[in-house]
């Protein structure tokens, strides 16, 4: 098959991270893949990863001229189905595939990814496309928003990652050390952990650790005057934007998500793959890929910085061989999210919206 992906927006967010794990593993596998985008982050690892990406304007939505050139890119390189992500991708990309009788998936990355609203049904009416979940969470929730959308119309394929090599997965640090992979913004609860490590450091000044924080966005200023405030600057290692983020997190130990809004993490699923145990919120689809050896290190929605600190505190307290027997269980879960399989399962799915699309414009 010949496979594009389209995304429109401007950060880097998990859906960018989930294009370029299945575009590389689907191309891997003997399909060709192309990636259409905005932001010159995800195009440069695209062309990196991927062998293909290529920059765009998108425009306002329904804009005839991007819509003109989509229909002429997807004739150029054979498009088969084409993969969007958020309204304007549909508006755009999901326009030229429908006047050209290609299939269109839209990816949902949460439940209220897409507003129920008229503009949005009467573009789903027109271009009918199906609609690609990462976890039960979000389907479920994605119906119950979207009434209109039929359950057939609706796949859920988990998100995968590939697991690291089980050395680096069996490899403890001194001190022990924490990281954190998401974007900073409120909603992800990173001064929610700032202040359960103030609290930790407190409370128990015999215990040292590191904490390391990956990412950028909006509250990344506000984030780090708090750590100085808190008397956290020689703990707090800041680490920046990385696209690939996954090669750094076997330096690690402990993985954390205070996240207050997710579907299927997958900063989660990249620290599980390196071996990471993970103390995280229960969000969104997070249960779907744990064990119950792990719920213990599952903390309530509305979980504090003082229940982040007593299971940070029981994390630091563990022994050697007891955080080696979580972190490998926390490892054994990529059956749940084995990338190969996950793609696999995908390109199948793929496949039946190809071959109905061909019958029906033959």
């Amino acid at each position: 098959m010949n496979i594009a992906f389209v995304n429109a927006t401007i950060r880097w967010g998990g859906v960018k991270t989930w294009t370029l794990d299945f575009g590389e593993s689907l191309r891997d596998k003997g399909h060709a893949v192309f990636i259409y985008g905005r932001q010159p982050e995800f195009i440069e690892a695209a062309r990196r990863r991927v062998g293909h990406g290529e920059r765009m304007n998108f425009g306002a939505d329904l804009n005839p001229l991007t819509i003109r050139r989509f229909c002429r890119i997807f004739r150029e390189n054979a498009i088969d189905v084409v993969i969007v992500n958020i309204e304007k991708d549909l508006a755009t990309a999901g326009a030229a595939a429908r006047l050209l009788g290609i299939p269109t998936v839209q990816r949902i990355g949460l439940p209220t990814d897409i507003p129920h609203r008229l503009k949005t049904r009467l573009l789903h009416a027109w271009i009918r496309p199906r609609f690609l979940c990462p976890c039960r969470y979000i389907a479920e929730g994605f119906l119950r928003l979207l009434p209109y959308v039929r359950e057939n119309d609706v796949r859920v394929v988990l998100n995968g990652k590939k697991p690291v090599a089980s050395d680096a997965a069996c490899r403890l640090h001194a001190p022990r050390r924490f990281v954190c992979t998401q974007q900073l913004s409120h909603d992800k609860g990173h001064a929610v952990l700032l202040r359960a490590f103030a609290e930790l450091r407190a409370r128990r000044p015999d215990l040292d650790f590191e904490v390391h924080v990956h990412g950028t966005g909006k509250e990344e200023a506000a984030l780090k005057t708090l750590c100085s405030r808190l008397n956290l600057d020689d703990r707090v290692v800041w680490r920046g934007f990385s696209s690939s983020v996954q090669d750094t997190l076997p330096e690690n130990d402990i993985f954390l998500l205070a996240s207050l809004s997710e579907g299927l993490p997958n900063t989660l699923l990249e620290g599980m793959a390196a071996g990471l145990l993970p103390i995280c919120r229960d969000v969104g689809g997070v249960r779907e890929v744990l064990s119950p050896g792990l719920d213990p290190w599952v903390l309530p929605f509305d979980a504090d910085e003082h229940a982040f600190c007593a299971a940070m505190t029981a994390a630091l307290d563990l022994s050697d061989d007891a955080l080696l027997d979580l972190r490998q269980e926390a490892r054994a879960q990529r059956n749940c999210f084995d990338l190969e399989s996950r793609a696999d399962e995908l390109a199948a799915w793929l496949g039946t919206l190809t071959d109905k699309a061909r019958k029906e414009n033959a």
